[in-house]
């Protein structure tokens, strides 16, 4: 997947410059379906504002597969329902507010998601927070929308969006019949859920 161009990410840079935060951080959605390119984008937005900006995924909040399996929750791994929101939120609030902040990140290889991972210190200024579901309007994630200073939406036409997750499945090295049916069963129902349930973004993509 290419990344979103330097003419996005510079249009971007001066948007959260003029940003006034509503607390001790500034803090920067960037939300959108699995493949829309959001990750892409954030990692890119956060790098070209330089040291005192930090990325902060979702995924860290990912519950572990023990619990989705006590659930039967493992084939919807992804959905919102597979998260931690509350957790999640809590988060949030205090990046907005407190000088530390303890995080914790996914670790794609092992499918695990590790506690105090990473750590958000006094001299971060602003955070780029990505993720599926930062607009969601739904409990407890709506929670979220006043606490973004700017957020920004990647909107990706649906077919689209199904050849990038049948490839994104391919790249793991399922089949394509087996990668079809991971995208299809799973990835593409959350997509339109985000597609159909978010709220309204400062920028939309």
């Amino acid at each position: 997947m290419t990344g979103p161009g330097a003419d996005v990410v510079d249009r971007l840079i001066r948007r959260v410059g003029a940003v006034r935060p509503k607390a001790r951080r500034r803090l920067i959605a960037i939300a959108g379906a699995p493949a829309s390119g959001k990750t892409t984008l954030a990692a890119e937005l956060a790098e070209a504002l330089g040291a005192r900006a930090i990325l902060v995924p979702m995924d860290g909040f990912h519950l572990d597969n023990r619990i989705l399996d006590a659930r039967g929750l493992r084939p919807r791994k992804g959905a919102p329902q597979t998260f931690d929101g509350a957790g999640f939120v809590h988060m949030i609030r205090r990046l907005a507010s407190e000088d530390e902040v303890v995080i914790p990140v996914f670790d794609r290889a092992r499918d695990i998601a590790i506690a105090g991972a990473s750590v958000v210190g006094p001299e971060t200024e602003t955070a780029v927070v990505e993720g599926n579901y930062l607009l969601l309007d739904e409990e407890p994630w709506r929670a979220l929308r006043p606490l973004w200073d700017l957020s920004v939406y990647l909107k990706v036409p649906e077919d689209t969006l199904r050849a990038r997750l049948i490839q994104r499945w391919l790249d793991h090295g399922l089949n394509p019949q087996a990668a079809e049916a991971r995208a299809t069963s799973n990835d593409l129902p959350n997509a339109l859920h985000i597609a159909r349930h978010s709220s309204e973004a400062d920028i939309v993509l």
